[in-house]
């Protein structure tokens, strides 16, 4: 793999991993405050979700490791990477999901950033990860949105 391709690849693995922690923070802050009328569903439901992330980000930083490069793994590094906002304040359960939705479709565009860098690069280790994080993210992004119909 060349330098360029390597950084290139490094430079999306870093920014998924920045969303990815960045929604596990989240979604574990709605589980912890969720009310109302769907507080059992979305409680478990956040639950398996922000404990599928907290092994998702392990398997990020691993790859970024492994390709040579040191993770990001401060706040003020993911505040700088991350395209996900963290959440101050206190929203609905409905408001939590429909944030959660986007949230989760952003996480896949930055998956699809690594299918690209790392295709480019010929790094299909890189491009399996991209892909398995894209579908867990797309299916998660249906999973809640079925709920707001």
């Amino acid at each position: 793999m060349s330098d360029k391709g390597k950084k290139e690849t490094v430079e999306a693995l870093s920014e998924l991993l920045a969303n990815s922690y960045t929604l596990y923070l989240k979604t574990h802050n709605y589980h912890w405050n969720v009310t109302g009328p769907m507080f059992t569903t979305l409680h478990t439901m956040f639950e398996v979700q922000y404990g599928e992330l907290a092994l998702a980000v392990d398997e990020i930083a691993e790859r970024i490791r492994a390709l040579g490069s040191y993770a990001p793994g401060s706040y003020t590094d993911f505040q700088k990477l991350a395209k996900i906002k963290e959440e101050t304040g206190h929203p609905k359960a409905e408001e939590m999901i429909a944030n959660l939705v986007s949230d989760q479709e952003t996480v896949s565009a930055s998956a699809k950033k690594v299918i690209e860098a790392g295709g480019a690069a010929g790094d299909d280790v890189s491009v399996d990860l991209g892909t398995r994080r894209m579908e867990v993210h797309q299916k998660n992004a249906w999973m809640l949105r079925s709920h707001l119909e």
